[in-house]
């Protein structure tokens, strides 16, 4: 798909992978609506993309705040061609610790945001994306989630997170086969761990031993990195169905 002029919906798109993604976007000469549910740095994120960006406060999990996200989208910028979900929260509970068992709820909150939160988002756009004139290749909209190695080598205390995830990548092929006939593509990238606004105030104790665990290069994943992938999924029309993990060669030992 050539990107430039097409509209994209960004999710988490107000900071980290999301904010890198749409920052390539803007570049590239696409329009970039970002949801978010921190209006304050969606703001400043919009202030600084300029004015082929907008933003929308929504909540992934709930039907009628994204449809009302996918609906104003269109309203400002004329259609809906791309999807990045970035939207997500990270979890740690191991499935017995000193307090007990696992919090049921906190498992659930973790599958509602990252994996049911992805999937509700990803089947409003591809509904509005089937209304789009199709290119040569008969393609009417490309759609990326965001797992994490987490989902192949989850470690202590990432059963709720790893799940989600895992449920992230096992739902690509059979979706990337439901939306075929629409001319819709479907992408997961599986991050290894990169200098997010999560890891930004850990201490170096925290950084360097996981920086060690990286084959090659020695550091944690830019957010641009991902932007970087993103992108290229966009643009490989042939590329549809797979997950491509983007870790600098991680695998994480159990610990």
């Amino acid at each position: 798909m050539d990107i430039t002029n097409k509209v994209a919906l960004v999710t988490g798109g107000a900071s980290g992978l999301g904010l890198a993604t749409a920052e390539l976007l803007i570049e590239s000469g696409s329009k970039v609506m970002l949801l978010d549910l921190n209006e304050e740095n969606a703001k400043a994120a919009t202030e600084n993309l300029g004015s082929n960006s907008s933003y929308v406060i929504a909540n992934v999990t709930d039907e009628s705040s994204v449809q009302e996200a996918v609906n104003k989208t269109v309203e400002e910028f004329g259609g809906l061609h791309i999807t990045v979900n970035c939207a997500g929260i990270g979890s740690a509970s191991k499935t017995v610790g000193r307090e007990g068992a696992h919090p049921l709820d906190y498992f659930k909150l973790v599958n509602d945001i990252n994996l049911i939160g992805t999937f509700n988002v990803l089947r409003l756009a591809a509904v509005e994306m089937g209304n789009n004139e199709p290119n040569e290749d008969g393609e009417c909209g490309v759609i990326i989630n965001t797992a994490s190695v987490a989902a192949f080598d989850g470690q202590m205390g990432q059963a709720a997170y790893s799940a989600s995830k895992g449920g992230v990548v096992g739902m690509t092929l059979p979706i990337a086969r439901d939306l075929a006939r629409m001319g819709i593509r479907i992408n997961t990238i599986a991050p290894g761990i990169f200098n997010t606004p999560l890891m930004n105030g850990a201490p170096d104790s925290v950084k360097n031993p996981l920086i060690e665990m990286v084959q090659f290069p020695k550091r944690l994943g830019h957010p641009k990195d991902y932007a970087s992938l993103a992108k290229h999924i966009m643009e490989n029309s042939y590329l549809n169905g797979e997950t491509i993990r983007i870790d600098g060669a991680i695998r994480m030992a159990p610990r």
